[in-house]
């Protein structure tokens, strides 16, 4: 050794030796102050020992590196012997902190000394030792809080990463188990960084090769188990990471096989693994393909038999899967029953056994409860769930002692009541009330009509679960104001149990229905008038400020709930009208309304948050059928009931003109909106309902008003009703043949489909389209009134009619099967769920029934056979495929045979082409400047009035810039058609799905703002440099920016000056 290394170990270990005389004075300043001891904090004599004897050890290892000034310290020591020592040494140490010492100064200071010193030990790989440092990394992210060691995820990370694949398994277990525990407690912020340094090291690859070649024989089951817990914690924290697991064939096919095995702790490692798969729509939808032995080891998994952590991985999956409606129906449809059961099994308190509920327990009580959620959704579940004794599972959890009770001693309703009020005062398990409410409701609600509970026995404990829900409403009622937001805990239980005695007082099933109605009004005495005036008040109050007016939002809800629930009694129906309820709800409706308020009920029911759907992907979510306008359906429903008890303008007219009738137009207006304008369902039903009262029924809609126009226009006309009378009617099969097809007679439909494929594009064409008029002579029995009236309803998606109208239009809407119109017509009651009819014409190029015309390419997998007659062809730009087949005609170019009636109606550019006279308006091909694939959107919007969407979640995160640049293409070039062709709403559409886009991908700002550049789309450029703002520094020293010409320059200039500008106002 050279007299200058000599030097500098001599100052490290003058270095180290001031360091610990510093931290020993500490030591002793701190026992001073806290009165001595040895104890202070868990800082014992031992402990201290032990870190002198750590320090010494890791100053064997130190070294000195830099020069002047810039002199540092490192630990890097190649001799075996002292590696060994170290990592011993710190296992030591390690052992004996305690929970209290590990948040002293003393252990916080040696962490980074640590991590050093094992870092250098995990990359240096040697074998003899490395077996024993990835063991003591787990030790320390076993001892010390992870808040402490968040700063040192990178350090760790990147030498356990690398060890992954080790041939020693010991150490590839151990080093993915301290990677595993290290990203389950990774903060936010750490997520990016953590990210980046896992896509550097190629983990999920690393990981799926691993498990692709795992044997069960060879390798041990705890190999398998860490890597897959690890690879499972990555998929769960980042959605990017999905995508090259759940492609992977090979890899889906060995996590198949694995499933089978008889080890259950096998089992449980790809149930873990498709819970965090499921997450995926995508994924999920893959597994559900061939889920019938996935589902079994799922239920197997929640059984009561099993470990409360193996149960737990069961419902966590199950929750993943059922994350729609569609996917759990998948479910259902594979493995109902053992699925309904097992849910019910794990809500039964008693399979955990007696005594006290620990936390493990309670954790998934909670998780079995969130699983019943499914209620919500219509099925054969429901059944089940009536079978295997869901209403005593749901008692047992509300009332602490009712298992033990003998319930024939509470013979009178009065006992009754009295027992389930001392019951719901102890607040047993309270945490679960509002999954219990809100389980109870979704099973009354689609209850059978016939549903009878002697038959199982159950009736006395479905009716005490009735007392409870109304007793907990009525509480909320009386105590009107006093519930608002500071009452966390309150205000779930609240809503949710009134939510629950609604369904129920509305249920359709007789049983149910009528002893909520029965109960709830005995609960209500003496004191239910008084509760009605005070809630009639409030609402009137809330409906006459702005929208701070709902400060008390929660008690609003409660309110209108309670409101509509008092009309289903009745006798509080007359007091409710005299209470002026018409007005108020009607105001309230009008309110809101002109508020543009969204509150969805997720707002005031926090336990519906899943802890899945906030790292979901690739999900489609249907709207549920109350959506965002909770409130909206509320006030609708109150309002529905009153016009429906006030006889709508024929009984009790006196009560009802002071009322509506001063208001009607605006009322029906905005009634009309909402049919036309709301989000969900749900309130489109109950203002169509109120719409019927009126003379008006149906849903108008954007495209109805649309197709609207071709009523009765005989250019584009291909059958003419003849009626007895002589009076003859236009129609469109292309409209029927969707809407109405029982309008049609047998030998209409279907179309001769040879004709068609023998067909040129010139003039066989206009034969064709001659060949298919038809005439159709109506029966004597037909009234040309009502006809013209169903007509409306088919085209337009709604009609006027009055009484007398109506009364002939019921028997012709019945032999049409339109039972959306007829409901209405005979002014039944939405039923809860049902969805509103469409209005679209998809069907016309979908691939059931009889469809209208379409086209075959080799290239395109799912074309269809035109059966329906076309008029025209849209051809689109040329491209660059050369093989373009049409099942139709031999044009050899990409098109579209559609149908001159849907183009007329949407677009005012093609209808006044077809109506100029000019040698264009008679050609039977329309050029359109736009690609193959914007062409295939655009046709979709003329027939839906709605765009497909590009890729989302992580099959977009995971195709390159020029894939997505591909995506997006069509949607500006439909942006720029739009304005050339005034296609009215297509290109809003458009720009929220290219901004929606760019936001997750803003290195395509620079391809989008030239392309917009060149379509002249000054709007879309402007966004493009908005998101290229903060970027533009990095930009133009990169030289990026010399792409662009001046003027784009300046415009990301100029927005880059914005941005600062914004910057350094917020700050």
């Amino acid at each position: 050794m050279t007299p200058y290394w000599a030097f500098l170990q001599l100052l490290e270990l003058v270095k180290f030796v001031k360091t610990a005389r510093k931290i020993k004075i500490k030591m002793r300043a701190s026992n001073s102050k806290h009165g001595g001891g040895e104890n202070n904090r868990g800082i014992s004599g031992h402990l201290f020992t032990l870190h002198q004897r750590l320090f010494h050890a890791l100053s064997l290892g130190t070294r000195c590196g830099g020069s002047g000034r810039e002199l540092k310290t490192k630990w890097k020591c190649t001799d075996i012997e002292i590696q060994r020592h170290v990592v011993r040494s710190i296992a030591a140490f390690l052992d004996s902190v305690t929970a209290d010492a590990s948040h002293h100064p003393l252990v916080k200071d040696s962490v980074a000394h640590i991590v050093e010193a094992l870092v250098w030990i995990l990359q240096y790989k040697s074998g003899a030792v490395l077996s024993m440092a990835a063991n003591v990394v787990v030790k320390l992210l076993t001892v010390i809080p992870s808040s402490i060691l968040q700063q040192y995820i990178l350090d760790l990370g990147d030498p356990l990463l690398s060890l992954l694949s080790s041939n020693q398994l010991e150490v590839a277990i151990s080093c993915a188990t301290a990677m595993n525990m290290f990203l389950s407690n990774l903060i936010v912020k750490k997520e990016k960084q953590v990210w980046e340094m896992l896509k550097e090291r190629n983990t999920v690859a690393c990981i799926v090769t691993e498990i692709r070649k795992f044997s069960c024989e060879i390798m041990p089951i705890d190999y398998f188990q860490g890597i897959a817990s690890l690879l499972s914690t990555i998929m769960w924290r980042w959605p990017q990471s999905r995508y090259a697991v759940w492609n992977d064939t090979v890899l889906m096919k060995v996590l198949d096989t694995l499933l089978v095995k008889p080890d259950l702790s096998v089992k449980v490692a790809v149930v873990k693994l498709y819970s965090s798969l499921g997450l995926c729509g995508n994924a999920a939808k893959k597994l559900l393909d061939n889920g019938e032995a996935l589902l079994q080891t799922m239920v197997l998994c929640m059984d009561s038999s099993c470990p409360l952590a193996v149960r737990a991985e069961g419902f966590r999956l199950a929750q993943c899967l059922a994350t729609n409606e569609q996917s759990f129906l998948r479910m259902t449809s594979l493995c109902c029953e053992p699925l309904v059961k097992a849910i019910v099994c794990g809500m039964n308190r008693w399979s955990f056994g007696f005594g006290k509920i620990l936390s493990d327990k309670m954790s998934l009580l909670v998780e079995a409860c969130h699983l019943g959620l499914v209620t919500r959704w219509a099925g054969k579940h429901h059944i089940y769930f009536w079978n295997h004794g869901i209403e005593k599972v749901l008692l047992d959890l509300i009332l602490e002692d009712f298992h033990g009770r003998q319930l024939q001693h509470f013979s009178s309703l009065e006992e009754q009541i009295t027992m389930a009020q001392e019951g719901l005062n102890k607040n047993f398990l309270h945490v679960l009330r509002p999954y219990i409410w809100n389980i109870l409701g979704w099973l009354a609600t689609y209850c059978e009509e016939d549903f009878t509970p002697n038959a199982n026995g159950n009736e006395l404990h479905i009716k005490i679960l009735i007392i409870c829900a109304c007793l907990e409403f009525v509480n909320s009622i009386s105590m009107g104001h006093q519930i608002c937001e500071i009452d966390a805990m309150q205000t779930p239980r609240s809503e949710s149990a009134s939510w629950a005695v609604l369904m129920m007082v509305y249920s359709p099933c007789k049983y149910i229905s009528s002893n909520a109605r029965f109960i709830f009004s005995e609960i209500l005495l003496p004191n239910g008038k008084d509760y009605l005036k005070n809630l009639l008040h409030s609402l009137n109050y809330v409906s006459s400020v702005d929208c701070s007016g709902l400060s008390y939002i929660h008690q609003t809800v409660v309110d209108l709930v309670g409101l509509t629930c008092y009309l289903g009694l009745p006798e509080y129906q007359r007091h409710v009208i005299e209470g002026k309820g018409m007005k108020i709800a009607s105001a309230f409706v009008r309110w809101y309304w002109r508020n543009h308020m969204h509150i969805k009920r997720q707002r005031f029911n926090p336990h519906w948050d899943n802890k899945f759907l906030k790292r979901t992907c690739c999900w489609v979510h249907a709207e549920e059928w109350e959506g965002d306008d909770v409130l909206l359906l509320y006030g609708l429903w109150a309002l529905a009931e009153l016009v429906h008890l006030s006889g709508c303008l024929k009984d009790n007219r006196d009560i009802y003109c002071d009322e509506v009738n001063s208001k009607e137009v605006p009322l029906v207006s905005i009634l009309q909106e909402i049919c036309n304008d709301a989000s969900s369902d749900g309130p489109k039903w109950f203002a169509a309902y109120i719409l019927s009262q009126f003379g008006f029924y149906g849903f108008p809609s954007k495209l109805g008003k649309r197709m609207g126009k071709a009523l009765n226009e005989d250019e584009h006309a291909d059958i003419q009703f003849i009626l007895t009378d002589g009076e003859t009617l236009s129609v469109h099969s292309v409209v029927l043949v969707v809407r109405c097809p029982s309008l049609l007679p047998p030998e209409v439909l279907p179309f001769d489909e040879k004709a068609l494929a023998n067909a040129s594009v010139t003039d066989d064409a206009e034969k064709i389209h001659e060949k298919f008029q038809k005439e159709v002579r109506l029966s004597a029995h037909v009234d040309s009134q009502a006809l013209l009236r169903l007509l409306e309803y088919v085209y337009f998606g709604f009609l006027e009619a009055g009484d007398e109208l109506v009364n002939k239009l019921k028997p012709l809407a019945k032999s049409c099967n339109l039972q959306s119109l007829l409901r209405l017509l005979y002014r039944k009651s939405p039923t809860w769920g049902t969805p509103v009819p469409r209005s679209d014409l998809a069907a016309a190029l979908g691939p059931v029934g009889q469809r209208c015309s379409s086209f075959i390419m080799s290239n395109v997998s799912n074309a269809e056979i035109c059966v329906l007659p076309w008029d025209i062809i849209l051809e689109a730009k040329a491209t660059e495929l050369s093989s373009w087949t049409c099942s139709v005609c031999s044009l050899p170019v990409p098109h579209m045979h559609v149908h001159k009636v849907i183009l007329w109606s949407s677009c005012d550019y093609l209808r006044a082409l077809f109506e100029s006279g000019m040698q264009e308006s008679h050609s039977q091909t329309i050029k359109v400047p736009i690609s193959w694939e914007a062409m295939i959107k655009l046709v979709e919007w003329l027939y839906t009035d709605q765009l497909p969407s590009p890729p989302k979640g992580c099959l977009w995160d995971n195709i390159d810039s020029e894939e997505k640049l591909y995506h997006l293409l069509p949607y500006i070039e439909l942006c720029w058609l739009a304005d050339f062709w005034r296609l009215e709403g297509i290109q809003d559409v458009c720009y929220r799905v290219i901004v929606s886009c760019l936001d997750s991908s803003r290195e395509l700002s620079i391809k989008i703002i030239q392309i917009a550049s060149k379509f002249s789309l000054w709007k879309l450029a402007e966004v493009a440099a908005e998101l290229m703002a903060p970027l533009y520094n990095k930009l133009r020293d990169s030289g990026d920016l010399e792409q662009l010409d001046e003027f784009l320059v300046d415009m990301v200039r100029t927005a880059s000056v914005r941005h600062c500008q914004e910057i350094s106002l917020e700050s």
